[in-house]
């Protein structure tokens, strides 16, 4: 059997309100209308709202869809889990809230014919309902972040990244949250999206930023927002990021 195209990741924890809405099943009426070989593959972080139960009973009528569970081990270590078990060329990870319609991927896509190796979306103008106390945050990070990494690069935070599959099995491993023994918590949950895309330029490896369409859709209960403490780690994250390229940490 050959493998698929595509590889989609998406990590679930207690995602039960966006489930109910139907996610699963808007993002299964568009797979089925494409042209591209899929594979999607969920995984539960040891989900404690009952949504599980929602995907174990999707997936027996769903072929193309498969779910993993594990203990809570956080959004990196989820993704990371799922792209280890992925067949596809390419492997894709969008969050369960879907605030990046799936569809999106069309735009990333075609790019991979061009020689790129990650090619991640970028929310870019395209922002709908999107707090201002989000804006504010997300303009001091990516200013204080674009001092010291990835200067060429707008949006690192956008829950919408692909990579080459080979790729990904090769930084994902690297990845300070995968590595330790720790479970990724809070702000540090977001952060990893800065060290993959430094990892991945840091090895010679093509980047393109896609601008996509993302609306604020989170209406799950697995994310309080404390935006000082969020802002402050993240910013912290990037220094260790930064300390860590200077020890030469990511030269091993």
């Amino acid at each position: 059997m050959s493998s698929p195209d595509l590889s989609i990741v998406i990590p679930n924890y207690n995602e039960k309100a966006n489930l109910e809405r139907g996610v699963l099943e808007e993002m299964a009426t568009y797979l089925n209308q494409v042209k591209f070989s899929y594979e999607v593959i969920i995984n539960d972080d040891g989900s404690t709202d009952g949504g599980l139960q929602i995907i174990d009973s999707f997936v027996k009528s769903h072929p193309h869809f498969s779910v993993i569970k594990n203990s809570h081990v956080g959004k990196a270590g989820g993704i990371w889990a799922g792209i280890q078990t992925a067949k596809g060329k390419v492997v894709l990870f969008t969050d369960m809230d879907q605030s990046t319609p799936l569809k999106e991927v069309e735009k990333l896509l075609p790019w991979y014919d061009q020689g790129f190796d990650v090619v991640f979306g970028s929310r870019g103008a395209l922002r709908k309902n999107f707090p201002l106390s989000r804006q504010i945050m997300s303009w001091g990070f990516r200013t204080f972040r674009q001092i010291f990494l990835l200067r060429g690069v707008v949006d690192t935070q956008c829950g919408f990244k692909s990579l080459r599959t080979s790729v990904a099995k090769e930084i994902f491993p690297l990845l300070e949250v995968i590595a330790s023994p720790k479970q990724a918590k809070g702000w540090s949950v977001s952060a990893f999206d800065v060290e993959l895309l430094f990892l991945a330029e840091k090895r010679g490896y093509r980047l393109k930023e896609v601008d996509v369409t993302w609306k604020d859709e989170d209406i799950s209960t697995s994310k309080p927002r404390n935006f000082i403490h969020e802002s402050t780690g993240m910013l912290k994250q990037i220094l260790r990021v930064k300390l860590n390229d200077i020890q030469g940490k990511y030269n091993q």
